[in-house]
């Protein structure tokens, strides 16, 4: 069975750090294209950035330049290191597994709230 379980998630300033992992189990990791969404209330849920199976990273523009993602497949374990973070990152963020034919999962979301 597939599992991931996001964790991380919390209360934190504007300007703020967090770094989310995301933990696999239950299938090939180094095989899977990564990747961390996010869906803010009242809004759909959004791509924040992807990680290939290759190590090929891309971004949300609005991110770009703020959080890190990164993946270590010895441990089956995705990252998301958020620096400077703004009220508007607020949001439940969720993990994604793309094995494209070995299919596509979900974790159940890390809440990230942004906040003075």
């Amino acid at each position: 069975q597939v599992q991931l379980v996001e964790s991380g998630g919390d209360l934190v300033q504007p300007g703020g750090s967090l770094r989310l992992s995301c933990a696999a189990s239950g299938l090939m990791f180094s095989i899977y294209h990564m990747g961390w969404y996010r869906q803010a209330p009242g809004k759909q849920r959004e791509l924040v950035a992807i990680i290939t199976s290759g190590g090929r990273t891309n971004y949300e523009d609005s991110v770009r330049d703020r959080f890190t993602i990164s993946r270590d497949n010895a441990k089956n374990t995705m990252y998301l290191q958020m620096n400077s973070l703004k009220p508007e990152d607020t949001a439940v963020y969720y993990c994604n597994a793309d094995g494209q034919a070995w299919g596509n999962y979900w974790g159940q979301g890390t809440q990230v709230t942004v906040s003075s």
